[in-house]
């Protein structure tokens, strides 16, 4: 055998031992198999013995008789009596520098027609978060570029932020804002179970093609649930071999939801109990796994993650959005109403919070902060009097220097999709609009 034929063979790593198991039983998402002594979380190479049609698999289930397999593929084409192999790829990832500028899928294949990417380190998927103690205090500012965001929602580095959306309210366009505006020197961008449309689209639209830095990874809603589910895990590991490098990251996911319903199909399959909106425990088991993963760690760099949440029907009770709200360290809240005003970034700034802001900024820009936010609730709260002309100039001498601000604090609100705004000039912005 040629040493090319070895290397080729142990670059697909697969286990060349001869021992198989075979398919027992086969339903819509799982693979019953006997013969094998696997692991949970074990990955198998399923193929079939008259064609030559193979996929992978997980092991998410054990019995006393064999075990389930859940394909990272799809089941159509395999019968009973087809061969299982232990693969000795296990849960790891090839990482590496040459994955910048490139789209891959979760197991780091291209999808960009560019060529193959060579990575020799192998990471681990499923990674346990920072320890508490280990992580670094957020006490830097991480400038997005956007001016409703750094002047009232300030973020610091190595935080984590939920955007809490609708469809088609403007996710996407601020996500490419943040990750076009933003100084952080790597970028890490994970597409779960959108449409296969929104791919080239994003890149071209919202990034205008440019891909410096960047790292998409990308599972779209055809792929198999498992793909969708271990695809986030996938990009949150590219993110930490960076940050474990010292680099400070941007990591962006879109979207939690498709991520907790691939995980919902996948808990159902196997038998789980479904609780709110049939999702089962795991899916909300499954969150601070992965996003707790993300901050900043002494000694090395940091991950400042933004999340955004598909809000169905706009129902911020939901129990993905409520479950995301309670782990992350701040939301912001995209408002269909702002749509309608024709305001862009649609960001409701009475709703959206920043857990970390206080800790990142100065007294001064504190006390503008708050006082844009009283001036704004103040002309909400009036609105309807002001519309109908029932209010009289001189009853009340902060309203009268909110509605003479009012011009001014909507376009500070609004910003153009191209448009990038530097953390000084949104600070002096803001503060000629309060004059504090």
């Amino acid at each position: 055998m040629s040493l090319n034929n070895i290397k080729n063979r142990l670059a697909k790593k697969v286990n060349l031992s001869s021992v198989f198991g075979i398919i027992t039983r086969i339903n819509a998402n799982n693979i019953e198999i006997s013969g094998l002594r696997p692991s949970i979380g074990d990955i198998v190479k399923i193929t079939s013995i008259d064609s030559d049609k193979t996929e992978l698999g997980m092991v998410t289930e054990l019995h006393q008789n064999g075990a389930c397999v859940s394909p990272f593929g799809f089941v159509e084409g395999f019968k009973v009596g087809d061969r299982v192999y232990a693969s000795d790829q296990g849960m790891s990832i090839p990482v590496g520098e040459a994955l910048l500028g490139r789209v891959v899928d979760p197991f780091m294949n291209p999808k960009d027609d560019k060529g193959p990417i060579n990575c020799m380190e192998l990471i681990s998927i499923m990674r346990p978060p920072i320890p508490a103690m280990k992580r670094g205090l957020i006490d830097e500012c991480f400038s997005v570029g956007v001016k409703s965001i750094d002047g009232l929602l300030t973020c610091g580095k190595g935080q984590k932020l939920g955007i809490f959306a609708g469809s088609g309210v403007g996710k996407s366009t601020l996500m490419g804002m943040i990750v076009k505006n933003t100084t952080a020197p790597i970028k890490v961008i994970a597409l779960i179970g959108e449409r296969g449309r929104e791919v080239p689209e994003f890149i071209q639209k919202n990034l205008g093609g440019d891909l410096t830095n960047t790292v998409i990874v990308v599972a779209t809603s055809d792929d198999s649930s498992l793909m969708r589910k271990y695809g986030a895990f996938c990009a949150m590991s590219v993110a930490e071999y960076f940050k474990d490098r010292g680099q400070d990251v941007l990591f962006m996911m879109d979207s939690v939801t498709r991520f907790a319903m691939a995980q919902r199909e996948i808990g159902l399959a196997l038998g789980e109990p479904p609780t709110s909106k049939g999702y089962p425990p795991s899916a909300l088991t499954l969150l601070p796994q992965l996003m707790e993963r993300a901050g900043k760690e002494n000694g090395k760099g940091s991950i400042t993650a933004f999340f955004t949440v598909l809000v169905e029907g706009d129902d911020m009770s939901d129990p993905i959005a409520d479950q995301s709200r309670s782990i992350l360290d701040g939301h912001i809240v995209l408002s269909r109403e702002l749509t309608d005003f024709g305001i862009y970034p649609p960001i409701n700034i009475l709703n959206s919070a920043s857990r970390v802001m206080n800790d990142v900024i100065t007294k001064e820009h504190r006390q503008n902060a708050s006082k844009f936010k009283r001036l704004f609730s103040m002309l909400k709260e009036n609105e309807v009097l002001i519309r109908i002309g029932a209010y009289q100039k001189g009853v009340d001498k902060e309203l009268d220097y909110a509605i003479s601000k009012k011009s001014a604090m909507e376009d500070f609100i609004k910003q153009n999709p191209d448009e990038n705004v530097q953390f000084t000039q949104t600070i002096q912005t803001l503060a000629k609009i309060t004059g504090v």
